[in-house]
C-alpha cells in the first residue's frame, strides 16, 4: 500500500529543536511513522539557540505545531523556563518533549528514561534492577540516566564527569531522592575509571566523546570486563571506539538508537493519545545507521 500523502493546508507538523540539530535523526523515525499510519502530519527539525527558545514555543503552539521535542541545549532551558512540569521532567531536570494543552498551555515532560530502561531491557534481556550501574558524564543525559536507574531500583549508581562537581550534584540527589541506592563519586581519571568499570555490571557512556567518528573510547580498555553491559548514548554510528573496546574485553554492547526509539514512541503518545508504529520507526533508524532495511 502506498502510504505517502501529500502535504496540504490540514496536514499537521511537529518537530525537534536543538542547537545544532544537523545530527538528529527523530524526523527519520517519526516520518516513517507517520506515513505508515497514513497520517496528515509532518516532522521537522529546526535549529534554535537556547536564548530564543521560550519564545518560539509558545509561537509554534500558535502556529498548530502538534508538539515539539527537545534536544542538546535546549533541555534544561526548557526546564527552567516552563512552569507546567509533569513527575518525569520534575524529577530529571529536563524537558525533551513538550506537550501543547488546549487552552494554550505548555507542558514539559522528559521520555528519556523511559527510553534507556526499555532499551537496555531490548538490548540486554534484563532490566536494571539490583545492578552496580557507572555513569561516566554528568550532563543532562548522564544526569537522566543515573536517576532513571536509582528510581528503577538500582543497587549502585557510581558517576563520574570531568567536572567533578557535576558529577557530585548528581550522587547528591540520588542520596536525597533514593537513599537505598549507592551513590559514588568517581573521579576523572585512569585508575579511578578502571576501578569503578570493573565494579559495574552495567556501564552507560554519557559524554559528546564518540559523536565524531574518529573519537577514542572515553574509558581505558581495562574498565571493561567479560559479562558486563556497556551502552553508549551516541546513535550515530554502529559501534563506536567506546563500544569496539568494551566488545574486544567481553562486555556485550548496544548504542543509543534503542533509547531514541523509545524516547520518540513515548513523545508521540504523548502528543497523540494515538500508538506509534514502532517497527516502522526501528526500521527507518537501523536504515539510516546501518545501511539497511530490516
Amino acid at each position: 500500500m502506498n502510504t505517502e500523502r501529500e502535504l496540504s493546508g490540514h496536514t499537521q507538523p511537529f518537530a525537534v529543536l536543538g542547537h545544532p540539530i544537523g545530527h538528529t535523526l527523530s524526523p527519520v523515525m517519526h516520518n516513517a511513522s507517520i506515513r505508515s499510519l497514513g497520517r496528515d502530519a509532518i516532522y521537522l527539525a529546526f535549529d534554535v539557540a537556547p536564548e530564543r527558545l521560550l519564545e518560539v514555543l509558545p509561537a509554534m503552539r500558535d502556529m498548530g505545531f502538534g508538539g515539539v521535542n527537545l534536544t542538546v541545549p535546549l533541555k534544561e532551558v526548557a526546564f527552567e523556563g516552563l512552569s507546567d512540569l509533569d513527575e518525569t521532567a520534575r524529577r530529571l531536570g529536563a524537558v525533551n518533549t513538550v506537550e501543547f494543552l488546549e487552552g494554550g498551555g505548555l507542558r514539559g515532560h522528559n521520555t528519556d528514561g523511559t527510553g534507556f530502561l526499555k532499551a537496555v531491557e531490548e538490548s540486554f534481556g534484563a532490566t536494571v534492577e539490583g545492578k552496580r550501574v557507572f555513569v561516566c558524564g554528568g550532563g543532562g543525559a548522564g544526569r537522566a540516566v543515573a536517576l532513571t536507574c536509582s528510581a528503577a531500583g538500582a543497587a549502585a549508581v557510581a558517576v563520574s564527569d570531568i567536572d567533578e562537581s557535576r558529577a557530585r550534584k548528581i550522587c547528591d540527589e540520588i542520596a536525597a531522592q533514593f537513599p537505598a541506592v549507592v551513590a559514588e563519586l568517581v573521579s576523572a581519571g585512569e585508575a579511578a575509571w578502571v576501578a569503578a568499570g570493573q565494579a559495574a555490571d552495567l556501564i552507560v557512556q554519557s559524554t559528546p566523546v564518540g559523536m565524531k567518528p574518529e573519537d577514542p573510547s572515553v574509558l581505558p580498555a581495562g574498565a571493561f570486563r567479560e559479562g558486563q553491559w556497556a551502552f553508549d548514548l551516541v546513535y550515530m554510528y554502529p559501534r563506536t571506539a567506546f563500544m569496539r573496546s568494551a566488545e574486544a574485553a567481553g562486555a556485550k554492547v548496544a548504542n543509543g538508537l534503542g533509547m531514541l526509539l523509545h524516547q520518540g514512541a513515548r513523545a508521540f503518545e504523548i502528543w497523540t493519545g494515538a500508538t506509534p508504529d514502532v517497527p516502522a520507526m526501528r526500521a527507518a533508524l537501523e536504515n539510516s545507521v546501518y545501511g539497511k532495511d530490516v
